[in-house]
């Protein structure tokens, strides 16, 4: 055990939790551990703060969990030298100047500097200076200059982080295809389902189908069928929304009879997103549509392995095409499936992960 490498993973959510981390570096450290790698994980909120951070309310649990955050960081910098890489995911610190990331920069051993997507350009045009620096949006940028290595999603953010660091490799997220089974029996024995899957701060996404649910109501009997924001409704609309937990994750995706997944196709920012929710949609066989933005027109072949759809006009007529043809909905699930298989799977990407963790 004394010849293990040690690593320190600093990033925002406890384990488990966020999609971003548990789609991605999270679900890899029993292959990290099984070559030699002992982990400790340092999240910024602990168990008692998630489950408010993202909730009405708590306001003084939420003041006392990021001050506490804040005290685990500095209290951190003491002890980082006895790790050989630290790997940071997002920031150090969420909000403020990159002091933190400074002092973790300068004092750890070696940086893999883990960036998820271009969030920090949201409304950046639009922001006054100081907002820019105070919601810490030039955290990523230090990061990016001051890392051994960058781990990027898409290559469109690949090529961004390259104007600061050549050292950078582009690592889709991934599936454990054996933990995501098909189960969807492709038949119109009932009312067909319409799933998405996301959280309380990507709700809003959904929010952009909003006129097509509508308009899809005078020519389709369906659910909506939400997980991640329980309190989402439409007026009118028949919708099921759920509070997303590890448990019920896959049951709850295997549920739906085809996945959207809508993103602000003229937002920059959403150019860095890396098709996670398509991807989860595919591996369990649900035929998917998704915005064409992004890394979805890579992750998606449209009319093979899923659709793309830019105006609302595409939306309805590709959700109505799937809805009434079973046999499509099966003949683009399978194809979903196998392209997850190929392409994006966890046993496909294990070894560049390693790779990366050998080299630093």
């Amino acid at each position: 055990m004394g010849s293990q490498k040690k690593i320190l993973v600093i990033c925002p959510n406890p384990v488990g939790y966020a999609p971003g981390q548990r789609l991605k570096y999270e679900q890899y450290f029993d292959s990290w551990r099984q070559n030699g790698y002992n982990i400790t994980v340092k999240p910024f909120f602990n168990e008692k703060t998630q489950q408010v951070i993202y909730s009405k309310g708590y306001f003084l649990s939420k003041i006392w969990g990021t001050f506490l955050g804040y005290i685990n960081r500095f209290i951190l910098l003491f002890v980082i030298r006895k790790y050989d890489i630290v790997y940071i995911f997002l920031w150090v610190t969420p909000i403020g100047i990159p002091i933190s990331e400074w002092l973790t920069c300068k004092l750890a051993k070696k940086i893999i500097y883990d960036i998820d997507d271009l969030v920090f350009l949201k409304h950046r045009e639009a922001e006054p200076w100081y907002a820019y620096h105070l919601k810490g949006r030039k955290k990523p940028i230090y990061l990016m200059k001051h890392a051994d290595h960058v781990i990027t999603c898409t290559p469109f953010l690949e090529n961004y982080v390259k104007q600061y660091n050549f050292n950078t490799t582009n690592i889709s997220s991934t599936i454990n295809t054996q933990t995501y089974i098909p189960v969807n029996k492709y038949n119109n024995n009932k009312e067909i389902v319409l799933g998405w899957s996301g959280s309380h701060s990507t709700i809003r996404m959904l929010a952009l189908l909003i006129p097509v649910l509508k308009e899809l109501k005078n020519h389709l009997s369906f659910k909506l069928l939400v997980m991640g924001s329980s309190s989402f409704s439409i007026p009118g609309i028949k919708v099921e929304a759920v509070e997303w937990s590890e448990a019920i994750e896959i049951s709850t995706l295997q549920k739906m009879d085809i996945g959207l997944y809508p993103l602000p196709v003229h937002e920059e920012w959403v150019k860095g997103k890396s098709g996670l929710k398509a991807l989860q949609y595919m591996a369990l066989g649900i035929p998917t549509i998704a915005a064409k933005i992004g890394c979805n027109d890579q992750v998606i072949e449209n009319g093979i392995s899923g659709f793309l759809a830019s105006t609302d006009e595409e939306w309805i007529d590709r959700i109505l095409h799937l809805a009434n043809d079973p046999s499509l909905r099966k003949q683009i699930g399978i194809a979903g499936r196998l392209r997850v298989e190929q392409y994006y799977s966890i046993d496909k990407t294990k070894s560049v992960y390693l790779s990366i963790l050998k080299s630093v």
